[in-house]
């Protein structure tokens, strides 16, 4: 794990300073906190052009030949360069058959690999690996710089297009270090956060830099920046494989993803929610390790928010060294952290004990292997189980269904928590009328279109392009028209929630206390093995994960196979009519807020007055408002 930045450019004006380059690789220190770098060159791509450069800064956690690991990384003759953020976990096969090619290898960390490899193979060496990263490679002969982002989007990379220069950062607060980068707000993100709580690539919240979107490689050459996507595979292809077959596959599989992932000369461990795939990761690292694994586990005062007696159940069975933290959020001393290493307003509320569990652990490891990606690529979610009886629903004759997608059934009572069990009956009864995309964005929406046309002030409507959010969904939804909903929805979210929400959210905390997360789930193997199998393995009677229930079985304990899926978050129902009460009437109502004329005020405080009188739970949309304005008030003023 390491933080990369840098620029090239064919125009001497939009020369990079030793000292911007400098800055722009400092302020990624805790990303990197172990080493640093830079390379800087000057070229000229024809022999009539203007004098170009290019420039690269790397600050490097070490975690792969912590002392020979040095980047920038050239090759033997200097004619590539590296900065690579990351981890490759087969670069020790690529060695071997990059050595019987010809190549001489001076360090025995992964980056090598990739620099030589590309000597090889050009932008096609992406194919070959298997890891996340983030990277850049300057090609001195041809003049050109190659961006690269991992298949999943573990690793996060951003760039800045401007005539006659290109930055690129590990994250926006680097390549806003360069003189003359404007900081201004782009109301299609804001819209886009608002709806999903987080900004959706390619955009960034900023006008003028984007994300490079994951699978994909950008090649930047003459002044021109050209995007192309590696890995696609089809999501319509469906395997009719038996189940035993796929569960010996699935077993092998997960297997070796977790033993390449072992790989490590720095402490390595585990986070343990008490779910049913962190335990398999655990459980498979128990059999594959000869040493006892080392285990971490979050809990919080709130019993609803609470699954240390699960994670101590697995701890118990593996017989892992187990640390178990307590935690009392401070929830306003929390924000300033969260507002300055997100870069951009994100408003998933588990990034807070996400963060808490990367500082704890952090004292104890530098590697952490953790269980994301199972959901997504297996049917976990509640949401996959509301998509089911969705489904259902539809098949009833007219009447009907018209009867159970009326307005009715709001004016029924119902408790002001978010998550009680009328509230959310009636928040699906409320979207059964629409198309099964609409419905899926309305229940997984912070702000609806509805209540979005409630907040915006008209200046901010004005302001609005003729765009709607729901297009960065229906976009992954028609790409596997083919399959059924409940798969084409979980494909969905393998391409949209977990790269912009869970792996922002796990790599931004990580990386703040210079801790690296591994994914084993999220082995592109693993992936592809999912995709293509048919939902009938995945999902039965309303419940996901078949497949790992019955092909793991003997990893998990009784009790964490028959549990309910638990969200890992805080109590933000209780913060907002507690310690947040007054802090965020203060702000969201404050003259400099409201100035900005974003929102009408009588709906902020309508938001406000319901939930804080207990009429209503808005405490996931007043997050929203308030990371936002916090967000506006760091890196805007």
């Amino acid at each position: 794990m390491c933080g990369i930045t840098g620029a090239v450019w064919n125009d001497p004006d939009k020369r990079l300073s030793e000292e911007t380059l400098r800055r722009m690789t400092e302020v990624l220190r805790h990303r990197g906190p172990d080493d640093d770098g830079t390379y800087a060159a000057d070229f000229r791509a024809r022999p009539d052009a203007h004098a170009g450069g290019v420039a690269m800064g790397h600050r490097r956690l070490s975690i792969i030949d912590v002392a020979g690991g040095r980047q920038p990384m050239t090759n033997e003759d200097e004619s590539v360069w590296v900065v690579f953020n990351g981890e490759i976990y087969n670069y020790r096969q690529l060695r071997r058959r990059l050595e019987g090619a010809g190549h001489k290898f001076r360090t025995a960390a992964d980056t090598e690999a990739i620099v030589h490899l590309y000597e090889d193979e050009g932008p096609r060496f992406l194919e070959h690996l298997n890891g996340m990263f983030a990277l850049a490679v300057w090609d001195t002969r041809r003049r050109q710089l190659l961006l690269a982002r991992d298949r999943l989007g573990q690793k996060p990379l951003v760039y800045h297009e401007e005539p006659g220069r290109l930055l690129f950062a590990s994250q926006l607060k680097s390549i806003l270090e360069v003189p003359g980068v404007h900081r201004t707000l782009d109301p299609q993100a804001l819209d886009e956060y608002l709806t999903y709580q987080y900004v959706p690539h390619p955009r960034t919240i900023l006008r003028g830099i984007a994300k490079l979107p994951p699978a994909h490689y950008a090649i930047y050459r003459d002044g021109r920046l050209d995007l192309h996507r590696y890995w696609q595979p089809d999501p319509n292809v469906e395997d009719n494989r038996p189940l035993e077959e796929y569960a010996e596959r699935l077993r092998a599989l997960l297997t070796s993803s977790v033993e390449m992932r072992l790989q490590s000369d720095v402490p390595l461990g585990a986070f343990l929610s008490g779910g049913g795939d962190s335990t398999i990761v655990v459980g498979l690292m128990k059999q594959l390790s000869s040493e006892p694994v080392r285990t971490f586990s979050i809990g919080f005062p709130v019993p609803e928010y609470d699954e240390t007696r699960y994670a101590r159940l697995a701890a118990e069975r593996f017989g892992t060294v187990h640390e178990e933290f307590q935690v009392e959020p401070d929830a306003v001393g929390i924000l300033d952290k969260l507002v300055w290493h997100y870069d951009e307003p994100f408003a998933d509320s588990s990034a807070v004990p996400t963060w808490y569990v990367s500082e704890l652990t952090r004292r104890h490891v530098t590697v952490a292997l953790t269980g994301d990606g199972g959901d997504e690529l297996f049917a976990g979610y509640p949401r996959n189980r509301a998509v089911w009886l969705a489904g259902l629903f539809d098949r009833l004759p007219g009447p009907v269904r018209r009867v159970g997608a009326s307005g009715l059934w709001q004016k029924f009572p119902a408790s002001a928590r978010q998550k009680s069990p009328i509230r959310r009956l009636k928040r699906f009864l409320e979207a059964l009328g629409q198309s099964p995309q609409r419905r899926y964005l309305e229940w997984i929406a912070i702000f609806n279109e509805r209540r979005r046309a409630e907040l915006y002030s008209d200046e901010f409507l004005s302001r609005l392009p003729d765009s709607d959010p729901m297009e960065f969904l229906s976009a992954e939804f028609a790409r596997s028209a083919g399959r059924d909903r409940i798969t084409s929805t979980s494909l969905t979210d393998l391409a949209t929630y977990l790269p912009c929400d869970l792996m922002t959210k796990g790599d931004t905390a990580s990386m703040a206390h210079g801790r690296e997360c591994r994914q084993p789930f999220l082995d592109h193997r693993v992936v592809e093995l999912a995709m293509k199998m048919p939902l009938r393995w995945k999902f039965r009677r309303g419940r996901g994960k078949r497949i790992l229930l019955e092909t793991f079985r003997d990893l998990l304990p009784r009790p964490i196979r028959r549990r309910r899926k638990m969200g890992f978050g805080v109590p933000l129902d209780w913060w907002f009519r507690g310690e947040l009460r007054d802090f965020a009437r203060d702000v969201l109502l404050d003259s400099r807020t409201l100035g900005r004329g974003l929102f009408r005020p009588t709906a902020v405080t309508r938001l406000l007055d319901d939930h804080q009188s207990g009429r209503f739970d808005h405490s996931y949309r007043l997050w929203s408002l308030l990371i936002l304005e916090l967000w506006q008030r760091r890196w805007l003023d």
